[in-house]
C-alpha cells in the first residue's frame, strides 16, 4: 500500500494541528514527521517553524509532563525521569521539570499510594511476600528506593 505523501507546507500544518491538541516533544514530532515520510531537510525546517511560532517547547513540554505523570498516574521522581529521559529531554529541562511537583504534595502521595496498596495486599499472608509486593509496586512506580523500604517496614512490621 502506497504511503501518502505531504508537502512541506501540508506536513507543516498537520504537525502544528498536532502540537496544538497537547504538548509534544522534539522526538515525538520528529518521529511523526518520519512515519509521514518526510526528508530529514523537511523536518529540520518544520521543527524550527514549529519553535519559532511556539507549537514547540521542550521545557513546557517536560513541566507539563511531570506534572501529569505525577498527579494522574502518581508516579514518583524516579520514573518521570526515566520517562523523559527516553525523550531525549536534557538534565537541565528534566531538573525544571522535576520543580512543577511540590514537596508536600509528593510526600502525601506516596503516602497514601503506599497505604492504598498495602490495603489491597490484606489477603498475603506471608509477610515477607507482602513486603516484596508492596516494595515491587512502589518501585516500579518510580519512587526512590530509601523512601519505599523504610515505607514498607513501617506498614509491614
Amino acid at each position: 500500500m502506497p504511503q501518502e505523501s505531504y508537502t512541506v507546507e501540508q506536513a507543516m500544518r498537520s504537525i502544528e494541528r498536532y502540537c496544538a491538541y497537547q504538548e509534544r516533544c522534539h522526538k515525538e514530532v520528529e518521529d511523526k514527521l518520519r512515519k509521514m515520510g518526510m526528508i530529514p531537510l523537511a523536518i529540520d525546517e518544520i521543527i524550527g517553524h514549529l519553535i519559532q511560532h511556539n507549537f514547540l517547547n521542550e521545557t513546557r513540554f517536560a513541566q507539563s509532563y511531570a506534572r501529569g505523570k505525577f498527579r494522574h498516574k502518581h508516579w514518583g521522581r524516579n520514573r518521570i525521569i526515566r520517562e523523559l529521559k527516553m525523550r531525549k529531554i536534557n538534565q537541565r529541562t528534566i531538573d525544571l521539570a522535576l520543580k512543577e511537583i511540590d514537596s508536600d504534595e509528593y510526600w502525601d502521595s506516596f503516602i497514601s499510594l503506599s497505604r492504598k496498596r498495602n490495603d489491597q495486599l490484606q489477603s498475603e499472608k506471608d509477610k515477607y511476600r507482602k513486603r516484596k509486593k508492596l516494595a515491587d509496586y512502589l518501585l516500579y512506580r518510580g519512587w526512590e528506593g530509601d523512601l519505599v523500604y523504610d515505607r514498607v517496614k513501617e506498614l509491614i512490621p
